[in-house]
């Protein structure tokens, strides 16, 4: 219970939809009940449940995908979870800067610096390599200052 806020905050970065955000935590937690016997104690829940979380993501994600390519275009307007969002080049704030980096570099940052997992949890997260992890976070450090000049 204690970490649903920051499970809410990071699928809500993650969906940009405050309604698609919280099904991603309900989904999530489903997921972590029903899988409860494979956490181990003594490491990080917090990490294994946004694991939980950004794996949900990215399969509703591909659904998504799937589903549009099916559907055909000029048809999607009313298919949850198909981003139809303005993309204006105009940098105003760091939200919009932040949406304009590649999603690895976003979440990496997300991570990293507004989740407070060090390193070597995000790279757990992410099942990638610690280096990789400090690089990403760097690029996307880089690029947002040159977007934010």
């Amino acid at each position: 219970m204690a970490l649903l806020p920051d499970l809410r905050a990071f699928s809500r970065f993650l969906c940009r939809e405050r309604v698609a955000a919280d099904d991603l935590v309900q989904n999530t937690a489903v997921v972590a009940l029903a899988k409860q016997i494979q956490f181990e104690p003594g490491t990080n829940l917090k990490a294994w449940l946004f694991t939980i979380a950004r794996s949900q993501f990215y399969s509703s994600l591909r659904s998504a995908r799937r589903l549009a390519a099916s559907v055909g275009p000029g048809e999607t307007e009313n298919i949850a979870g198909i981003d139809h969002a303005d993309r204006s080049s105009d940098l105003i704030d760091l939200s919009k800067a932040l949406w304009h980096l590649n999603p690895e570099y976003r979440e990496a940052l997300m991570l990293v610096g507004a989740c407070g997992f060090s390193y070597e949890e995000a790279s757990a997260v992410c099942a990638c390599e610690l280096g990789t992890m400090k690089a990403r976070v760097s690029r996307a450090r880089r690029r947002l200052a040159e977007a934010l000049a």
